[in-house]
């Protein structure tokens, strides 16, 4: 019979595994298994939760874009309406998101959105969210809102891969050298 209530309480261990398998494996060539041993349950009920070793990284990558959201929602709260770009710098940077699991974890979707489309769809998705997000928060600041938003959204990536094949290194490194590129961007305005 099973326990009830322990299904969240176990989606959250194979997610948080996952995450953890994804930064110490640095590959896609982590198994079920391995997730299911790091989260303490059996692998059968692993793939009782998600159906396979697909859905489960899915859940994992969604689980650090809600995160980030989570972050991106707290900064622009509190940004006036001009430091919008750099509040999302600040959430994309957040120590909650920038750590080497996550920074790996990002690495493994991206080669798992070259084969799968349910991964390629939630990529998708993402890049619109921070695309638009970014051209909102560029409106009134440059001419191509757009373009700043498409050159913002590649330093991300780039110090993101920089942090996954190196160390993330601080928070606060990344953060100031993206704003540092954002105050470039805007001071080339007439």
């Amino acid at each position: 019979m099973p326990k009830l209530g322990m299904e969240p309480i176990r989606r959250d261990a194979i997610v948080k595994a996952t995450i953890a398998e994804l930064g110490a494996n640095k590959s896609l060539d982590v198994t079920v298994s391995q997730i299911a041993k790091r989260a303490g349950i059996s692998s059968a009920l692993a793939h009782h939760y998600f159906g396979g070793k697909d859905q489960i990284f899915l859940a994992a990558m969604r689980r650090i874009m809600s995160d980030f959201g989570a972050e991106a929602v707290t900064e622009l709260n509190k940004a006036a309406p001009d430091q919008r770009a750099q509040a999302i710098i600040r959430a994309c940077f957040a120590p909650s998101c920038f750590t080497a699991d996550a920074t790996r974890a990002w690495m493994t979707f991206y080669v798992l959105a070259q084969t799968n489309d349910s991964a390629l769809q939630l990529w998708r998705v993402y890049q619109r969210r921070i695309r638009s997000n970014l051209r909102h928060a560029f409106r009134g600041q440059t001419d191509d809102p757009d373009a700043a938003a498409r050159t913002l959204i590649a330093l991300i990536d780039g110090l993101y891969i920089r942090a996954a094949l190196t160390a993330p290194g601080e928070p606060r490194e990344a953060v100031d050298h993206a704003l540092r590129v954002l105050d470039m961007l805007l001071k080339d305005q007439p």
